[in-house]
Parts: structure tokens; sequence; C-alpha cells
């Protein structure tokens, strides 16, 4: 292991205990390329990287997102429940752990950043690539600011409520 990986994994030690059994080659990753396009095909068929969308949920004009924000949740909820139950393992053969998690108030500033970025731009992390995929170029602007919000948090992780 490089030195500078081995001094990021000591400084930040993963919460996702698993770890990988066979090292994954570029050409191995391509499949997650193409589930993420499938991914951006669905959100752009399905409205939900719309702006117009977006500015109705907060707005309360539409249940649209909702109902997928809702069905998404759902999803989720059922499918951590299967894998810890049946302890399913990856593709690789690694049983998945999913660690409890503790709440803490940092999260709630989290949140409220959070929300308060996704109605102003319209767009949240997920559909970003989508959106620019799609044409809307002006999106690099939201995006640029994802990526120096990302680098802020790194930076003042220290000194944040956790």
């Amino acid at each position: 292991m490089a030195t500078l990986e081995k001094n990021i994994v000591e400084e930040f030690p993963c919460e996702a205990p698993n770890s990988l059994v066979q090292k994954e080659s570029f050409t191995s990753n391509i499949k997650y390329m193409v589930v993420g396009i499938i991914f951006g095909i669905v959100f752009v068929k399905a409205e939900i990287i719309s702006w117009f969308r977006i500015q109705e949920m907060f707005r309360l004009q539409s249940f649209h997102m909702y109902g997928v924000i809702g069905t998404a949740v759902v999803v989720g909820l059922i499918s951590v429940q299967i894998i810890k139950r049946f302890k399913v393992k990856t593709l690789s053969g690694e049983l998945i752990q999913i660690p409890n998690k503790t709440f803490n108030k940092g999260q709630i500033y989290g949140g409220l950043i959070f929300g308060l970025g996704w109605a102003i731009t319209g767009a949240c992390p997920g559909p970003l690539f989508a959106q620019i995929g799609s044409g809307f170029l002006v999106v690099g602007v939201t995006f640029a600011s994802a990526i120096a919000g990302t680098w802020l948090y790194g930076a003042l992780r220290d000194k944040l409520p956790h």
C-alpha cells in the first residue's frame, strides 16, 4: 500500500469494514459505468433531473418528487433488511456488513445546508451528471460548487460537530 494511501486509511478509518477480496481492473469497472448510464437515463425519463419538478416539490405544488423520494426510501429500507437478514454477499463473495449509525447534531446542520443548496440550484448530487449529460452545461457551476463544498468539508472536518 502506498504511503499516502496508508495515511488516508489511518486518518479516516472506513465505516464499512468490508475488505475487497480481489483487486478490480479498469475493464471490470465498466459494469459500474453501464449501470450509471442506465441510472442517468432513468433519471431523465422520470423527470427527476428537471429543475421545474424540483421547484414544484419545494413549493408544494406537485407530489411527483415526493413519490420518487418516498419510493426510494422504502426500496432502500427493504433492501437493507434483506441484506442483513439473509447475509447477502457481493458478486466477489464478500459478506456485506452494514454497521449501525449513531445520530449527531451535525447531521441536522448538514441536511439543512444540503436542502438549501438543493432548493437554490434545483439539483442534488445524484442528477448532476445526468443534467450535464443532457446538455444543461450551466449545471457545471453547481458541480464545481459541490466539489468545492466537499473539499471545504474535508478541510474543516475536525472543527465541525460530528
